[in-house]
């Protein structure tokens, strides 16, 4: 079976009519480079890094360290999902649930990819510098680790939790923007991150198990199996509810933003309760809508309990 995220498609269908007019070019290009880096997955980091920037200011930091936080984030993301799809496109070839992918389609050229990797990393370090200095001194440790994440399935079945890290770094990111510092708070909100995203991306490793059983990728589900790795993703969830309920009580915050880690809290337990060892069939598009929907609801309340 394969899984494919709707927006995937749209390139496909727009090339089948595309003419020879150079602004429908230009758009069928600029369309693909944006599925590439699969634009719609900001909802998952970006409401997370307003959180930081919120909680950090206590409420709005301006119009200039938002605009710079916002194009610091577009630009690592854009370096580590092309950085992705570039270091992984005879992999994707090979899987039925990537093929169709641009890369192996040749719709895209590698040099393309590999431009987009440059463009995401001078953006981002030109953001970085508008901030503070400490958010440029560390934006190498966040730009290694978009891009370096993708090897760790060749090496290590614990290849989620670095994505998850690699999401992670985000609010703590944020945080250092709007203060300069680094504290304790942005940390556990990152280990929040860390274990959501890492336990979803256990819960996709799932798709792909006979995949890395055949060509010896490594992942969680192929080491431990589909019930265990349900069941680890489960935990941390778990643990992230936990971590988000710690993170209120330490900063003080609302009933507000407790109220939003109740919401998150029934969305993580819905979206854990679809996925069965023996089913899969509910994998792809369901999983992302409630995903971006907790980001953005631990975002919105979290505003609510420090503007209210």
């Amino acid at each position: 079976m394969r899984w494919t995220h709707r927006y995937e498609k749209i390139p496909t269908m727009l090339a089948a009519n595309v003419k020879k007019n150079p602004a429908e070019l230009l758009v069928t290009r600029v369309s693909r480079y944006l599925v590439t880096i699969r634009i719609w997955e900001s909802l998952y980091a970006l409401p997370f890094c307003l959180m930081g920037m919120v909680l950090a200011a206590d409420g709005w930091p301006g119009w200039s360290v938002f605009i710079w936080i916002t194009v610091a984030l577009s630009g690592v993301r854009t370096l580590g999902m092309a950085a992705n799809r570039l270091f992984h496109r005879k992999e994707d070839a090979a899987n039925p649930r990537t093929a169709n992918r641009h890369l192996p389609q040749g719709l895209l050229k590698a040099w393309e990819v590999f431009g987009l990797m440059v463009i995401g990393a001078v953006v981002f370090f030109y953001a970085a510098a508008q901030l503070n200095g400490l958010a440029l001194a560390l934006a190498p440790v966040a730009a290694a680790s978009v891009v370096l994440y993708s090897f760790a399935k060749y090496y290590t079945w614990a290849c989620h939790f670095l994505v998850g890290w690699a999401l992670a770094i985000s609010p703590s990111a944020a945080w250092i923007a709007v203060t300069g510092r680094l504290d304790l708070e942005p940390v556990l909100l990152s280990a929040v991150v860390a274990l959501w995203v890492g336990g979803f991306d256990i819960i996709y490793g799932c798709a792909d198990i006979d995949f890395d059983r055949k060509y010896g990728v490594n992942s969680f589900p192929k080491r431990f199996g589909i019930a265990t790795a349900l069941r680890t993703t489960k935990i941390m969830h778990l643990a992230a509810v936990n971590a988000l309920l710690v993170l209120g009580f330490w900063m003080d915050l609302s009933f507000y933003y407790f109220g939003g880690v109740a919401i998150a809290a029934c969305l993580l337990a819905l979206e854990n309760s679809l996925i069965k060892a023996d089913d899969l069939s509910k994998l792809r598009s369901p999983l992302f809508q409630y995903n971006s929907t907790i980001s953005m609801v631990l975002l919105v309340f979290t505003v609510l309990a420090i503007e209210l």
